[in-house]
């Protein structure tokens, strides 16, 4: 089981001081709070991709370099790339890149984007953004697949001998997660190819995304490739903790109350209770989140959202103090229990020792 965060990179106002961070802060506090998510013993840092205000993040595998080079054993990934109105060539060399510089600590997580102005920027319409999803994902694969590359589409120009460069470290692309918070095409895509699907349930009731998962699942079986049980699955979430779950209510409420996305909506119990979100004590976050797995079942990787709605720097970084000091009974609770069957959550490592056995079983070259 993988436990991480990761980070819409939205700049707003911390509501009970007034103070906005600029972009320079919040770019530089997305770094010190990955080197804190490996600090605590996390194993997942992620970041989005967005092209518009209020967020910063237009360069995840930029800034997933940087921090490459000042961690060692956390694992980077996005949260999401935006395979719509990215050029896939683009997408396959950066993170190809990526990966040799982090030494195979690197992952991506794909998907459409909501925010309908982006589109025409990049030249596209978003009306299309299911089959430029499908497109440009035929694509990628190919080009971190195949050495010599002829494609034809209807979305791009085509491409006549063209190899994608760097190659995959050791021969073995990024795994690749697909994201999604409501379009079932998605979670086809995920389960057609044999990927990792993460169901962002980090707004809507959880029964809306487990019948994304349970697709998901159906369809990965109906590929053959393995059980529904061994379908990999990733989740998001949200907390605030403090030692008491009176002071976290008290202390969190006015950030909630303000928040761009669900500020001005309903309150925060009712919130907390419908959706993945806690706010409370360690103890309460920990009975939350480990009852993910009764609506999910077993899966591979959660992550939280802790930096946003104008929290400060230092307050993010107690929460994952908090989250560090309950980790071991997060990582004992998901572990008792689970089905011998559930695979592990995707690492390089696995992945380059399961193209070698592949390899020989078929008396294929590795």
């Amino acid at each position: 089981m993988q436990i991480g965060i990761f980070s819409v990179s939205d700049i707003t106002a911390d509501p009970t001081t007034g103070v906005t961070p600029s972009e320079n802060d919040r770019i530089k506090a997305s770094v010190a709070i990955a080197k804190k998510a490996e600090e605590v013993g996390l194993d997942v840092y992620a970041i989005g991709e967005h092209h518009n205000r209020p967020f910063f993040s237009s360069s995840p595998s930029t800034t997933l370099a940087y921090i490459a080079a000042q961690t060692e054993r956390i694992l980077l990934s996005t949260s999401t790339t935006l395979i719509t109105t990215n050029d896939p060539v683009k997408i396959a060399e950066d993170f190809a890149m990526l990966q040799h510089l982090a030494n195979g600590r690197v992952d991506i997580m794909l998907g459409r984007g909501n925010t309908a102005p982006v589109y025409p920027w990049f030249g596209k319409n978003i009306q299309d953004g299911v089959n430029l999803a499908i497109e440009n994902y035929s694509l990628l694969r190919k080009l971190w697949d195949e050495d010599v590359v002829n494609w034809e589409g209807r979305f791009r120009t085509p491409l006549q001998n063209f190899t994608a460069t760097p190659r995959p470290l050791d021969g073995v692309a990024p795994f690749v997660w697909h994201g999604s918070i409501r379009t079932p095409q998605i979670a086809e895509l995920a389960a057609y190819y044999g990927d990792g699907f993460f169901a962002n349930n980090i707004f809507w009731p959880k029964e809306h995304f487990q019948r994304l998962v349970t697709l998901y699942r159906e369809r990965f079986e109906h590929y053959g490739h393995g059980t529904a049980k061994q379908a990999v699955v990733g989740l998001g979430g949200q907390f605030f903790m403090r030692k008491n779950s009176q002071d976290a209510v008290r202390e969190f409420r006015p950030y909630f109350d303000n928040a761009p996305v669900y500020g001005h909506g309903p309150s925060l119990e009712d919130f907390t209770s419908q959706t993945p979100l806690t706010v409370g004590s360690p103890q309460e976050f920990l009975e939350k989140t480990l009852s993910f797995r009764e609506t999910f079942g077993d899966y591979q990787r959660q992550l939280f959202l802790v930096d946003h709605a104008g929290l400060p720097l230092k307050t993010v970084l107690e929460q994952l103090d908090l989250l560090g000091e309950v980790l071991p009974e997060l990582r004992k609770g998901f572990a008792e229990g689970r089905a011998p069957e559930a695979p592990e959550g995707p690492t390089h490592a696995s992945r380059v020792e399961a193209k070698a056995q592949a390899a020989e079983i078929t008396g294929t070259e590795a």
